[in-house]
């Protein structure tokens, strides 16, 4: 089906114009409609990975959403005129469809972590949203799916025919898997929220909101895991203002002599 959102072009990335209610409200109409799409939950580091990979960027273009992760994203739309653009945050977006999905009776499939975090977010998944249906769970190894592994996996989920398939991955993993499985898998929406499953598993301490609205929640997360981020962030963030501020220059200049 024609992918009908507004985007805006971030670095060659498209970018949905939108904000967590209206996210949501997508999903659940995809679900309804049973129309298949993944959603792509894209930061400055999903945006940086793409400038290197131009599969990876066709990846985040043809999503059914590719919403922006981070403040940078949305303020980018602001900056575009688009001023009810909002963060949709990976893991605040996994806790919003799940709690309308108690209601709507949305069944979920949980993909994704270290060995046990799976399991151990479905519990608190059902301890949290009573009545909430998780009808499966996969730890998938560090390293793509071989023939047997695909064919157990698509197994489990043709058992379970999940409305939401979870992908708890890191990018761009899982937006890889996404674009290769949404067809292959009996399900209808696919998300991926990185960080989501530890997150709410308690292996990773969120930021307080007032970080995350500062734009901060970078440094909150390099903090935690420094020896595996600070090429992400020190690296990633600063040529990422660099390139946007260029971007956005260059469209100054054309549209005052156009």
């Amino acid at each position: 089906m024609e992918n009908k959102w507004v985007r805006i072009n971030v670095l060659g990335v498209a970018i949905s114009v939108t904000n967590m209610s209206e996210a949501v409200t997508a999903i659940q109409g995809w679900i309804k409609r049973n129309e298949h799409h993944y959603v792509c939950v894209t930061g400055v580091h999903g945006v940086m990975e793409c400038q290197r990979d131009p599969y990876l960027t066709s990846v985040h273009n043809e999503s059914g959403l590719t919403v922006p992760d981070g403040m940078p994203l949305a303020w980018a739309g602001r900056i575009e005129g688009f001023k009810d653009m909002g963060r949709v945050y990976g893991p605040d977006l996994m806790l919003e469809v799940c709690r309308v999905s108690v209601k709507e009776r949305f069944s979920h499939f949980l993909y994704g972590g270290n060995a046990g975090v799976a399991k151990e977010l479905r519990e608190n998944l059902e301890k949290r949203f009573p009545g909430i249906r998780v009808v499966g769970t996969y730890t998938p190894p560090f390293r793509p799916l071989n023939s047997e592994e695909e064919t157990d996996l698509a197994d489990r989920v043709a058992r379970a025919k999940p409305d939401v398939f979870w992908v708890g991955l890191s990018t761009p993993k899982q937006e890889y898997f996404m674009a290769k499985y949404l067809s292959k898998l009996d399900t209808k929406v696919m998300v991926g929220v990185g960080a989501a499953f530890d997150i709410h598993t308690g292996h990773v301490r969120d930021a307080p909101e007032w970080i995350k609205k500062l734009g901060m929640q970078w440094a909150h997360r390099l903090i935690q895991e420094p020896r595996r981020l600070w090429k992400r962030y020190l690296y990633n963030n600063p040529r990422f203002v660099c390139l946007y501020l260029k971007q956005y220059l260059l469209k100054q200049r054309s549209n005052q002599n156009s």
